[in-house]
């Protein structure tokens, strides 16, 4: 398999870290994976600081990934004991073929903590605290009023698939999270969206994307969906915040 032999390339490579863990969150993890269109989400722990030379061989690595297949799917998260508890602190990854910093979520950390694949190494409890009650609600709450429900005024960006999907995949997460305590996969975000009101013809075209081999959307449906979609969201995001 792909995702196995990557898996088994990046652990080599990093083994002159010295990692004390490697795990997997998102898809890979919650067993919804599908090759070639999930990403491959990781954690990476290392036992010492990481100065410019230490990000410099992150950096390396990643690069020589570069040609593998999968590789621009990749996500690695660089964590250290001393820093994995500081949920505001931003920590190095590699995403998108580039490196910048950014927070381990409450979202990820649950994840981590329910159904974390460990790669390598430690399990997430040895070194990240447990989520506490009322943050992972806090942080959904925060992420559809601050950063979907503004994205939804800009119409340009619902034309492309990536927003479409995980507008209402992340939607229908939040949803359930605040109502049920739990997180759940997209292969479920998907069967509840119905059940939320959203438009039915746009689910099945997320369905279709992720799951079977569709040919390329006619532009006119592209602009259709753009439009189903933002009429859907915005009022939906407005009442869960509301109601939160």
């Amino acid at each position: 398999m792909t995702t196995d032999a990557l898996l088994d390339r990046l652990l080599t490579d990093m083994a002159p870290l010295a990692p004390v863990a490697l795990w997997a969150h998102g898809s890979l993890a919650g067993g919804d994976y599908v090759e070639g269109r999930s990403d491959l989400d990781l954690i990476a722990v290392l036992d010492h600081p990481l100065p410019a030379r230490t990000v410099w061989r992150i950096a390396l690595l990643h690069a020589r990934l570069r040609t593998e297949p999968l590789a621009g799917r990749l996500h690695c998260t660089y964590l250290t004991p001393p820093t994995a508890a500081d949920t505001g602190r931003r920590h190095l990854t590699w995403a998108h073929q580039q490196l910048f910093r950014r927070p381990v979520t409450p979202v990820t950390r649950t994840e981590l903590h329910t159904f974390g694949r460990v790669l390598h190494g430690a399990p997430p409890a040895d070194v990240l605290p447990p989520v506490p009650d009322g943050e992972l609600a806090d942080f959904v709450v925060r992420d559809q009023r601050d950063f979907w429900r503004p994205a939804v005024d800009r119409a340009t960006n619902w034309t492309r698939d990536v927003w479409v999907d995980l507008g209402l995949l992340t939607f229908a997460r939040a949803t359930v999270t605040l109502r049920e305590g739990r997180l759940i996969t997209k292969r479920e975000a998907l069967d509840v969206l119905p059940g939320l009101g959203a438009p039915g013809e746009v689910v099945e075209d997320v369905r279709r994307r992720r799951y079977d081999a569709p040919s390329p959307p006619a532009e006119e449906w592209t602009r259709r969906r753009a439009r189903l979609t933002r009429d859907y969201l915005g009022p939906a995001i407005d009442a869960l915040v509301a109601g939160s």
